[in-house]
């Protein structure tokens, strides 16, 4: 079974996709970009700011789906600029801990300007 989930109180998709789709056991998180689910305007920031507020996307997104961080499988993390790899990286490891989930990490162009970091996550969830 397929289930496309907008949990409350997340960003609102700026596109045509669903914050989440589970399927069967996993959930699948959209990326999720530095926006204030609040007033659905993009953070702009240093690379800690924004890839705190994505990561705290990403935990909204999963606790409206009934999940956790430490129930993430996999995520994928795009970077604005490679050089903000080590403190993304630390911000990272504060959500995750010891639950630290398989990951890529690319430096890529945005299709929105001006944001750093971008990261979807895939999460187990039976």
């Amino acid at each position: 079974m397929i289930e496309r989930i907008t949990p409350p109180g997340v960003p609102a998709p700026r596109g045509p996709y669903s914050p989440a789709v589970r399927a069967g056991g996993f959930i699948y998180v959209s990326g999720q970009v530095p926006v204030d689910p609040a007033t659905h305007t993009v953070i702009s920031g240093d690379i800690a700011t924004e890839t705190r507020q994505v990561l705290n996307n990403i935990k909204g997104v999963l606790e409206g789906c009934g999940a956790a961080m430490s129930d993430v499988v996999k995520c994928h993390v795009y970077l604005a600029e490679g050089k903000d790899f080590a403190a993304m990286n630390e911000v990272y490891a504060q959500f995750f801990g010891d639950a630290k989930p398989a990951r890529t990490t690319v430096a890529v162009a945005f299709a929105i300007p001006g944001i750093k970091v971008e990261i979807d996550a895939i999460a187990y969830k039976p």
